[in-house]
């Protein structure tokens, strides 16, 4: 299969790494040629310089023969010129990274117009994240979200003090009929193995039955707490800070944005209804509780800068405030975040990794898939094609920290697996991997002759 990436930016980047280990033919292109040069250093891919957008470029990388086409440069115009001309060259799919709020009214357009697959709005995608954890609280509807008859379902460990400061074989043996497939634990989503503990304040991800998830669900979720976001503060009127404050305020909510830039206040002023715009420091700690902090509902942080992000999350933390949501981009910060107490760090360049991922994979490969806090991301994936974890036992597989296999459907049978447990052709696989690890799912899911592999 032939992918091109038209721009070596971070999501580029992040595409190239989630894509090196798959079965694939990697084109990269992009203007900058010592850029270029770095990452051919230390990946496996075709690199080309030049201009995206040009027809010439396009055909010198033979565009017609190439399955998938992303052009996620820094320019929408770019991107969007770029797509359409390798969509009428002859490429199967194109998508284009397009982030301007000017075009968000006339996307429809735009796709059917340009012949465009799809287009991708990576601020629009954090903020669904955000939204949907601000006002529906769950990441998943109702709690619960089902495949076929097996199901998943999340809730505050607390709602079953059985399992608080228990590890996860003591939690087996309390509960054999579910898999704990997921810990979002102080701002951060781990994939937890047999000696980790459960804690208080955990929120649980947990597989079994579809029928025993619908009976729990009535014991941990009957007295849930609800808190509405009434009155959300975000720091930063960029794109993300935008959408945001858009989509709360439709929803009803009393939306402050601090943005230092004076310009941008007044666009943002002339753009969203009944958000109250402050023109400052967003760092400004006696600006923020002048602004009324301690009264905070939600604070959301989205600078371009993830230090004030997490200091200022840290912040609103110590004030108090109910729900705590920042976005970082860069992956070094993980530990950290990891001890600082934020409710919720995002990542926009692992969400739109993970969402150009899902066609690339195909509905063949994934049959369904969700996120789990924007941070870790469960498929439910159709073994066939001799696929490498086909005919082997899960413990031999050598599953990395940040993957489970949570269940197997097997016809009408759901099966939580053991380390002895073989995967069969045809069968449906439950898989949870973190989303900044997406691309260890192409390792996975190569064909295992492709591995070295003969059965």
């Amino acid at each position: 299969m032939k992918i091109a990436i038209l721009g070596a930016g971070k999501l580029g980047l992040r595409l190239v790494e989630a894509l090196i280990d798959g079965d694939y033919e990697i084109t990269l292109v992009d203007s900058d040629d010592e850029k270029l040069n770095n990452i051919a250093q230390q990946y496996d891919v075709m690199t080309v310089n030049g201009d995206a957008k040009t027809v010439d470029l396009l055909k010198e990388i033979d565009v017609a023969d190439t399955d998938f086409v992303f052009s996620v440069t820094t320019s929408d115009d770019t991107n969007i010129l770029a797509a359409s001309f390798a969509k009428i060259l002859g490429a199967k799919f194109v998508a284009a990274r397009v982030r301007d709020p000017e075009h968000m009214s006339q996307l429809n357009f735009i796709r059917n117009h340009y012949k465009i697959d799809m287009l991708v709005n990576p601020d629009l995608l954090i903020t669904s994240e955000i939204y949907r954890y601000l006002i529906e609280k769950y990441t998943l509807s109702n709690g619960i979200y089902t495949f076929g008859s097996i199901g998943l379902i999340e809730f505050e460990a607390e709602k079953f003090p059985e399992i608080v400061g228990g590890t996860l074989i003591d939690f087996r043996s309390k509960m054999p009929g579910f898999i704990v497939v997921g810990i979002s634990r102080n701002g951060k989503v781990l994939i937890p193995h047999g000696p980790d503990e459960i804690k208080a304040g955990d929120v649980i991800y947990l597989i079994g039955q579809k029928e025993d998830v619908f009976k729990l669900s009535k014991k941990v979720h009957s007295r849930f707490h609800h808190q509405n976001a009434r009155k959300v503060m975000i720091i930063g009127g960029g794109k993300t800070g935008y959408y945001l404050a858009e989509r709360l305020s439709e929803y009803g909510s009393q939306v402050k944005i601090v943005e230092n830039d004076r310009e941008r206040c007044h666009y943002l002023s002339n753009k969203l209804r009944n958000v109250m715009v402050i023109n400052g420091d967003g760092t400004d700690i006696q600006l923020l509780v002048d602004e009324d902090l301690d009264s905070m509902d939600a604070f959301v942080t989205c600078t371009g800068y993830d230090e004030e992000n997490l200091l200022l999350a840290l912040t609103a933390n110590n004030h108090g405030v109910e729900d705590v949501i920042s976005k970082v981009s860069h992956e070094s910060y993980k530990e950290l975040i990891s001890r600082l107490g934020i409710d919720v760090v995002l990542n926009p360049l692992d969400i739109t990794a993970s969402h150009i991922l899902r066609a690339v994979r195909g509905s063949h490969r994934v049959l369904s898939s969700v996120l789990l806090q924007g941070q870790a991301e469960l498929m439910e994936i159709h073994a066939t094609d001799r696929i490498s974890m086909l005919g082997t036992p899960i413990k031999d597989l050598k599953l990395p920290d940040y993957a489970i296999i949570a269940a197997i459907g097997r016809g009408t049978e759901t099966i939580i697996p053991d380390g002895n447990t073989v995967i069969q052709d045809g069968d449906r696989v439950i898989v949870v991997c973190l989303v900044s690890e997406i691309g260890y799912m192409e390792t996975l899911m190569k064909p295992a002759s492709r591995l070295g592999i003969n059965r």
